[in-house]
């Protein structure tokens, strides 16, 4: 008890007035440690010697003086606090001396183990890497000569080893760090394994990929693979040797096996080579690392598993975004017809991506998670690029729809800007443009019909589009009315609708209708299974008249017109027209006869065409004793003759000759007497 309040005391005067207790200090804990000697006593007075700056040789007296007692195994706590307490004082060799003598003095105990690690890890915070690692050397023959290490000492060890490798690795001297996992590999016992094991293997193939020794490294983690084939950690490093190897299969099925361990949500641990990440952060890692050793195969399907399982918004726009640069790069160099197949393959599956980038931009939450100058940014981006992948999809007009209206869909994310809407009016008319093309080539009816009715609603929401951009003053030419009636006519049509005659009328309202509007829907209202010659002949009349109206008549333009008109109004398979019908067309004969006497441009096959009509519905007549109708609609034809040029000689004789004989039998008919009833 007096010993013990002395050594209190000697505290004291340390903590208190050192400059002038420091004689008091020492002269107390001599008392105490003459009153009942103990480790603390001896410790305290070290402490003290340590504070006046005491010679080496008498700190060294004090602490061998530890050694002194019965059972000095019980002591060890103090033997190490000692030695720590020397060198933390710069008494190394005083430290290092008393730390020798202990490891000798406890050669016989099962802790000595203690005193080892203590010296070893001293001598690392000393950068005497190389005494280090002949105490290892030491050690592990003396482990493997049958003087094993306790568990608990082992597992220090095993620390020590893993700590040094780890920061060897983050200094990039991989050799080094292998060199610290081999240690702590070679304490193992053949057949001891554990998931220690398979993580320190997965460490030593780790130092192996940074130093090119790809066999190496794939021994190892094929050792990890065995104990812990579900961790995400060792399937990463068997991707990285797959990839280093430039094995695309190996590689794809290790991304696979990446995607399996996500969709499992295992659970990670910490690597020492690697900081603790989520999951999905290693198909990140996985594309980037891809990428970087020229495997775009690799890293797009690395990309794909990122952009289905991260919960991270802009991630998997991110993930998105590389998807389409990767195929569109891939596709740009796709000029092969035999490649078309691979090529819409590959657009399909941009359209996939593109549509998971509108839901999820789209979504609520979007907008929480992002702020609105990088939605808005993320929006526009993939607006476009739908745009762009429509615009290169010509020869696939269901994926070009698609993509238009997806750019549409998506633009309607976007402020209600005049570039928005122009956009938005151009996507749907386009879409309207693909699906009547599609339902003019499908075979199955049901098919036609869909088509069909989606070309005309895209045409009328297009034509509210058009509407909008007229009230905020967009008065600048453009054919977009033009072509969304003519897609409506074709449309229903097609369909039979009965709300086609309305469509008509709105036809006749609009202020500049263009004559190859009205042709085309003359044609079209007239490909079967449309069959509406009336609208046709309709509209080709008022072609016709638009082309008389100008100052100089288009002869070319006119001539296919005015066939196209006569042709509908007195078809070749009719035999027996009706009167009101050539009625209807004899002015535009005369028209033409005009038009031709003016011109020298009018084509010559087109008069030849003419001439040859009136003339055969004249002889028909001829033939069913019509001698008038017969003669005027004859007369008309050699009309036409006079304007044939050379052609002239072929058909003058024998015209010449069947219209007299004509005009015989009428003058022969006036001479007869009437018939008596």
């Amino acid at each position: 008890m007096q010993s013990r309040v002395l050594r209190l005391l000697a505290n004291i005067y340390l903590d208190w007035d050192w400059e002038q207790c420091q004689d008091k200090a020492l002269e107390t804990i001599n008392l105490a440690n003459e009153a009942c000697l103990h480790p603390v006593g001896i410790y305290l007075k070290i402490k003290i010697l340590l504070r006046r700056g005491a010679s080496d040789e008498e700190i060294q007296i004090a602490a061998m003086s530890l050694l002194d007692f019965e059972d000095p195994e019980n002591f060890l706590d103090f033997f190490l606090s000692t030695t720590k307490l020397l060198l933390e004082n710069d008494r190394d060799a005083v430290g290092f001396d008393f730390l020798k003598t202990v490891c000798n003095r406890l050669e016989w105990s099962a802790e000595v183990g203690k005193v080892f690690l203590l010296h070893i890890e001293l001598l690392l915070q000393r950068k005497e890497d190389q005494l280090v690692k002949e105490k290892i050397e030491n050690i592990l023959a003396a482990h493997h000569a049958g003087k094993e290490l306790p568990f608990k000492i082992l597992n220090w060890l095993h620390n020590i080893l893993w700590n040094q490798a780890a920061q060897n690795f983050e200094e990039e001297n991989y050799t080094e760090a292998l060199q610290w996992y081999d240690y702590s590999l070679s304490f193992y016992p053949s057949g001891q394994t554990d998931m220690d094991f398979a993580k320190l293997q997965r460490n030593r193939a780790s130092c192996y990929i940074h130093l090119k020794q790809l066999d190496k490294a794939y021994e190892a983690v094929k050792e990890a693979e065995i104990y812990d084939a579900a961790n995400i950690f060792t399937q990463f490093i068997i991707f990285k040797i797959a990839v280093s190897r430039g094995n695309t299969d190996e590689a794809l099925a290790a991304v696979d096996a990446l995607e399996q361990c996500v969709a499992n949500s295992i659970a990670q641990e910490r690597d020492p080579n690697t900081e603790e990440i989520s999951t999905t952060a290693f198909l990140s890692l996985a594309a980037q690392f891809a990428l970087e050793n020229g495997q775009q195969e690799v890293a797009i399907r690395s990309l794909e598993y990122l952009a289905q399982y991260s919960e991270d918004l802009q991630q998997v726009l991110i993930a998105l975004k590389c998807l389409i640069r990767l195929v569109i790069s891939q596709i740009s160099h796709v000029v092969d017809l035999e490649e078309n197949s691979y090529r819409n393959e590959e657009m399909s599956r941009l359209l996939f991506w593109v549509k998971t980038a509108y839901g999820k931009v789209a979504s609520p939450i979007a907008k929480e998670k992002l702020t609105l100058e990088v939605w808005t940014n993320e929006v526009q981006w993939f607006r476009k690029i739908a745009w762009n992948l429509a615009m290169q999809c010509e020869k696939c007009l269901d994926i070009m729809r698609d993509f238009f209206l997806l750019s549409f869909e998506l633009s309607q994310l976007c402020p209600t800007e005049k570039a928005v809407l122009v956009s938005q009016k151009t996507c749907l008319l386009m879409a309207a443009a693909a699906d009547l093309e599609l339902g003019r080539n499908a075979t199955d009816a049901s098919q036609k019909a869909e088509m069909l009715t989606h070309a005309i609603e895209h045409v009328h929401g297009c034509r509210k589009i058009v509407n909008i951009l007229k009230q905020i003053g967009d008065n600048a030419k453009d054919p977009t009315e033009n072509l969304l009636l003519l897609y409506e006519i074709e449309a229903k049509a097609k369909l039979n609708d009965p709300s086609l005659p309305s469509v008509l009328d709105c036809m006749w309202e609009m202020p500049h209708l263009e004559t190859k509007i009205l042709e085309t829907i003359a044609s079209v209202v007239m490909e079967p299974p449309a069959h509406y010659p009336e609208i046709a002949k309709q509209t080709l009349k008022k072609a016709i008249s638009i082309y008389l109206q100008g100052t100089t008549i288009n002869t070319m333009k006119y001539s296919k017109c005015l066939h196209s008109f006569i042709n509908i109004s007195l078809p070749d398979e009719v035999l027996e027209p009706d009167m009101h019908i050539l009625e209807e067309i004899w002015s535009f004969f005369e028209d033409a006869l005009n038009v031709i006497s003016r011109s020298k441009e009018y084509p010559q096959v087109k008069i030849l065409w003419l001439m040859t009509k009136a003339w055969n519905t004249g002889i028909f007549q001829y033939g069913e004793g019509l001698y008038v109708i017969a003669e005027k609609w004859c007369g008309l034809g050699i009309r036409f003759l006079s304007h044939l040029g050379t052609l002239k000689k072929s058909y003058e004789g024998q015209m010449t000759d069947v219209y007299k004989e004509i005009v015989a039998n009428i003058e022969r008919e006036k001479c007869s007497p009437p018939n008596e009833e």
